[in-house]
């Protein structure tokens, strides 16, 4: 149910790394969380120098050119035990992927109610519960 943009620098990612970014994302829910690999909802969108503003040292941080910002509506029941499981497990894999610092991902989890999903034919899915996941 998760829903990933990774907004990345334009030119910076060739389309297999950004495949592969785009399964460790996937892989952090199914790791982080117990999320069915099935649940695969994600965009990546590249912006110019002048359209992606990450400040270099914000909260000691030392971020380079490959810096992305990775926002995740996740829903609104996961406690901080699971946000913080998704959030460490995103960072992990994105790193080894594309071999960049950990600081260069910044996160930003979008809590959302459960009942303002619908995957699909107009239904609210998961409006009677969340997910058994």
């Amino acid at each position: 149910m998760p829903v990933f943009n990774a907004h990345v620098p334009a030119r910076r990612y060739s389309p297999a790394q950004k495949r592969a970014l785009a399964d460790a994302l996937n892989q952090s829910l199914v790791q982080g969380l117990g999320i069915p690999e099935s649940d695969r909802f994600i965009m990546i969108s590249e912006h110019g120098e002048n359209e992606l503003f990450l400040d270099p040292t914000f909260m000691g941080m030392q971020r380079s050119s490959d810096a992305m910002i990775i926002t995740v509506l996740i829903g609104a029941h996961r406690p901080l035990q699971d946000k913080r499981a998704v959030s460490a497990t995103i960072n992990k894999l994105v790193v080894e992927t594309l071999g960049i610092s950990p600081d260069d991902v910044f996160i930003a989890l979008v809590p959302v109610p459960n009942e303002n999903f619908s995957f699909g034919r107009g239904e609210i899915q998961l409006a009677d519960g969340p997910p058994r996941w």
